[in-house]
């Protein structure tokens, strides 16, 4: 089994907005660290800008989208926290607004196969409606493959 991801945040401002650089300008930093990485499989992106901000998912079009397959928990643990994204991510309030309900959704998903936004944008409104389970869970609450609630340390 492979985990998936959906993160979704919304921007202060349009992408191409001056006040949006200290993000954009990390982006491809932040993307290749994560191509880079221990147990990355694969990561959304359109076919022209080779990132996702540019995937419209949400009638709102300042929500960006984030998706990504990775090996097993502990390896996108690894990249969130320990890679240049830790960094980024610590900015964030200087670019993203608080998003009200959940803004991020992790799932497990057969070696191979490749989530669709829709399919994310389900999870996330799964968490939104029951918290975190087997089919859909965060970092705080996550599950084993098998579906049994993991303990952390």
């Amino acid at each position: 089994m492979h985990l998936a991801l959906i993160n979704i945040a919304k921007a202060k401002y349009p992408m191409d907005d001056s006040r949006m650089s200290g993000f954009v300008n990390n982006l491809d930093a932040v993307n290749k660290a994560a191509e880079r990485s221990p147990g990355f499989v694969w990561r959304l992106i359109d076919n022209v800008t080779k990132s996702a901000t540019s995937i419209i998912a949400f009638k709102d079009p300042n929500i960006i989208t984030n998706m990504a397959v990775w090996e097993n928990l502990e390896a996108l643990e690894n990249y969130t926290y320990r890679t240049i994204h830790k960094r980024v991510f610590a900015s964030r309030n200087n670019w993203f607004d608080k998003m009200d309900g959940p803004h991020m959704a992790l799932w497990w998903i057969k070696e191979g196969e490749i989530p669709t936004v829709e399919e994310g944008k389900r999870r996330l409104q799964m968490i939104a409606d029951n918290g975190s389970s087997a089919g859909a869970f965060t970092f705080g609450d996550p599950f084993s493959p098998t579906g049994i609630p993991e303990v952390g340390d």
